[in-house]
């Protein structure tokens, strides 16, 4: 049977101890260099679940769910060297207002400014004791903002415990996903203005036996179409989740129920390819019963129609129950990941995996005593250097989860906030040694620009542009690793 929505939200809670500041380093292949850059201490941090996020000024910045000032979570921002500065301490405001265990992460918002998710907290306490979590602003300096309170009283079923972040659409709202909300108390999409005006897109369980989805664990992304994809744990044909598509204005379509053959309790955020194809994980399912004698998830490649292929069940040697941190395109066009398994105590592993399903692991957690090389719930993400950074829930050098740095040789490469935008929408290109920048080209068509800072350009989609990659020269061509996707 799946597990039940509420439950894995009671997994989320995690206590830590503090811990003091650690440097490691491995080779975790003849051709890959892990390194421990940061190990939490407790004071700025424990039990990062979820992602960092590259900002203009070329450092990295997240969010871990516990510890800090009031033990409720941090803001913070690292140098990609390992300089930790905590932005800010959540849960401190009276009755914890502004947030608490901030596990969805942030997003960069095309203001500049961050956006994010907190389970608990608020001013929604009613049946939720503690708050049933927020949205928020946080700038780069840390002045947060909260933009919403989710409730679960019969007058505002807007949600409890959003688990997910946000993506930010073409239309400059916020979309996610809240797990227990809603009229039928299954979960829901909703939308959101950068100003907080809040709107429930759709409650799912609407449909019989909630063949429509129930329990959307995984936040959102924006299709080449412009609609949203997502996945829900349970529900679908099968009870067993599903992958769905939903328009702005809140008409769902189911594109694949997982029946455990293919899969089974999708819990992560899909990723979008170059050539239009969703590729994600599920943490039940697949043709291995190494995990307990069940199933260890999978890996799936599914077309824009719906159109679903398998292309890894993982065997707990390979790894094992993907839970929650999705697929990262790298600039070399492979997909990288982690999951649970390994040969470590099932400490999790770091894998790279092509378009056709060939999977290589990368790095095993927990390689040294103690796990001081992190283990458990680790988030990926690549920075515009080509270096992958990521976070560990656990291990490090007193448990509290550590920030690495994985080194493949990848190249350089420059990404836009927004990714999607008509003609005259103003765009923020990051990368690394911009400041001799020459030209700019959305698919071959010129673009006026401004170098703000090494790190940062500003410019525009430029009249005639078409969907493609955008090149920055700047010594040598600097290219999107996804398409600038033009309406």
């Amino acid at each position: 049977m799946p597990v039940p929505a509420f439950v894995r939200c009671l997994r989320l809670a995690i206590v830590c101890c503090s811990t003091s500041v650690f440097l490691f380093a491995a080779l975790a292949s003849p051709a890959q260099t892990y390194k421990v850059v940061l190990s939490f201490d407790g004071t700025d941090g424990t039990a990062p679940y979820s992602p960092l996020v590259q900002g203009p000024d070329g450092n990295l910045y997240g969010t871990a769910s516990n510890g800090g000032t009031h033990g409720n979570g941090t803001f913070f921002k690292v140098t990609p060297s390992g300089t930790i500065t905590t932005l800010y301490n959540f849960c401190s405001q009276p009755s914890c207002t502004d947030g608490n265990a901030p596990q969805g992460g942030v997003i960069l918002g095309t203001d500049g400014n961050f956006y994010g998710t907190t389970n608990y907290g608020g001013t929604g306490t009613t049946y939720c004791g503690s708050g049933c979590g927020t949205i928020f602003k946080i700038t780069p300096s840390g002045t947060l903002t909260t933009l919403h309170s989710f409730c679960i009283a019969s007058s505002c079923l807007d949600g409890y415990v959003p688990t997910s972040g946000l993506v930010q659409g073409s239309d400059g709202n916020f979309y996610g996903t809240a797990p227990t909300s809603g009229s039928f108390f299954q979960g829901s999409v909703y939308k959101i203005t950068p100003t907080g005006t809040f709107t429930t897109l759709y409650d799912f369980c609407a449909e019989p036996g909630c063949a429509d989805g129930e329990a959307p664990l995984a936040g959102l992304i924006q299709g080449a179409n412009g609609n949203y994809y997502g996945t829900t744990a349970d529900g679908g044909a099968f009870g067993r989740g599903e992958v769905f598509e939903i328009t702005s204005t809140g008409t769902l379509t189911v594109l694949h129920s997982f029946d455990l053959t293919d899969g089974g309790d999708p819990t992560t955020k899909l990723v979008l390819d170059n050539n239009g194809n969703y590729y994600g994980m599920t943490q039940g399912g697949g043709s291995s019963t190494a995990c307990f004698d069940q199933a260890c998830g999978t890996i799936f490649k599914m077309t824009a129609s719906g159109s679903l292929s398998t292309l890894v069940s993982f065997d707990n040697t390979n790894g094992a129950d993907p839970e929650y941190n999705p697929l990262v395109q790298g600039s070399d066009g492979n997909l990288y990941g982690t999951a649970g398994g390994g040969t470590n105590e099932s400490a999790g592993t770091i894998f790279k995996i092509t378009a056709a399903g060939a999977l290589t692991t990368l790095y095993d957690f927990c390689a040294m005593s103690g796990c001081g090389d992190g283990s458990g719930l680790a988030a990926l993400m690549q920075a515009t250097s080509g270096t992958f950074y990521g976070t560990t829930a656990g291990g490090g050098a007193s448990s509290n989860g550590v920030i690495f740095s994985l080194a493949t040789g990848a190249h350089r490469f420059v990404e836009t906030v927004p990714t999607i935008g008509k003609v005259g929408t103003k765009v923020k290109i990051l990368g690394n040694n911009l400041s001799g920048a020459t030209s700019v080209t959305f698919n071959g068509r010129t673009a006026a620009f401004t170098v703000v800072s090494g790190t940062e350009i500003t410019t525009t989609v430029p009249t005639g542009a078409t969907t493609g990659k955008v090149v920055v020269e700047a010594g040598s061509a600097l290219s999107t690793v996804v398409p600038f996707r033009v309406p």
